[in-house]
């Protein structure tokens, strides 16, 4: 499938569901308070559902700080709106057995949704380090990695927050510093100057592509990238401190699985080695060709509750440490976050992996 056609499939269900969204979720809520569909509740309706896919087009084409608030606003609404549609669907199931007043339960709806969505916005701006200890053979010395995965550098998520994360893993004392791609977000116009805090990383950096790269335009983000400092691995190893890195770029079809490219990469297997791979595919790819140590991200872990339980249908190998072998998979929940300025379940994290000797 080429990827044109994957896009329009792509774009087709997604505008398909969201308008279907806020058609059930008017409709619904509209039917419990009670309100009389005049032409201001149309109005308000069409505006909302419009509000998203306006942002967009605007951001993408007009940079500045008004594009910027509209498309944080339009996109906190689509995150609200989620939860609206999952609380009243949950509420529409359960009402044939627990009887409430239709008004008081568009209360209830909305109470819990404002108060799910002010602790998602708050959450998402805390970053939590998450430890993991991974053995390896052939190590010549223990080693400090720090990932870093899916900052979505852009239009909600700038420099300020980029300068947050490299004091945050400066602190952590790394002795490398990968980068599992989405390191920008392709929302809105690409500022280079976003991305240069992470010149003031005191560790080695490498980073390979992920989908949002593609989408941004490579040509235009790889030497962005590495402007700031940061070596990018397109499909390519190199060794480090008797460590072999591994960095293959995101797969430009999305309908396809695995890892088609880790077989053709010359990989010495009696040196310990680390995979950066932007999808948390290629496990058993991966084992093959004598990986140690794969890293991924991409997934979020969903990033908004319940959301998590249809991503993991694409990617059973969703969030945390997974074992094939010998192989050793980590799925990153993201450093940032994509679309919605919320996060209500998952944390944003920077990941300290220790690496030991077996």
């Amino acid at each position: 499938m080429n990827r044109i056609l994957a896009f329009v499939i792509f774009f087709g269900i997604f505008l398909s569901i969201y308008l279907g969204m806020h058609f059930y979720v008017f409709v619904r809520l509209g039917t419990l308070f009670n309100i009389k569909r005049a032409w201001q509740f149309y109005a308000v309706a069409i505006m909302l559902t419009l509000l998203f896919p306006l942002a967009s087009f605007v951001e993408r084409g007009f940079a500045g700080s008004g594009g910027r608030m509209l498309y944080t606003a339009a996109s906190t609404w689509f995150g609200i709106l989620f939860l609206l549609f999952c609380s009243v669907l949950l509420y529409d199931a359960l009402h044939f057995f627990v009887k409430v007043k239709p008004f008081f339960a568009g209360i209830a709806i909305v109470a819990v949704v404002l108060a799910l969505s002010i602790f998602a916005i708050l959450n998402a701006r805390f970053i939590t380090v998450r430890e993991i200890e991974i053995p390896m053979k052939g190590l010549e010395k223990e080693m400090r990695v720090v990932q870093l995965s899916d900052l979505h550098v852009g239009t909600t998520l700038t420099s300020g927050f980029v300068e947050k994360v490299v004091e945050k893993t400066n602190k952590l004392e790394p002795d490398l510093v990968l980068i599992t791609g989405d390191l920008v977000d392709s929302s809105g116009p690409l500022i280079e100057d976003s991305l240069m805090p992470l010149k003031n990383l005191n560790a080695k950096s490498f980073f390979t592509t992920g989908n949002h790269e593609q989408y941004a335009d490579l040509d235009k983000v790889i030497p962005m990238i590495e402007a700031a400092g940061t070596k990018v691995l397109r499909n390519e190893v190199v060794e480090y401190s008797g460590l072999q890195i591994v960095g293959i770029d995101n797969p430009g079809d999305r309908f396809r699985g695995g890892n088609d490219i880790i077989g053709k990469l010359q990989i010495d297997k009696k040196k310990p080695s680390v995979l950066m791979y932007h999808p948390p595919e290629g496990l058993e790819q991966a084992s093959a060709a004598g990986i140690n140590l794969q890293l991924s991200g991409h997934t979020h872990y969903g990033q908004i509750i319940p959301f998590n339980f249809l991503v993991k249908l694409f990617y059973p190998r969703i969030r945390g440490l997974y074992e094939l072998n010998g192989t050793y998979l980590y799925v990153s929940t993201g450093t940032g976050f994509w679309g919605p300025p919320m996060r209500l379940g998952p944390r944003s994290e920077i990941t300290l992996i220790k690496l030991v000797k077996a």
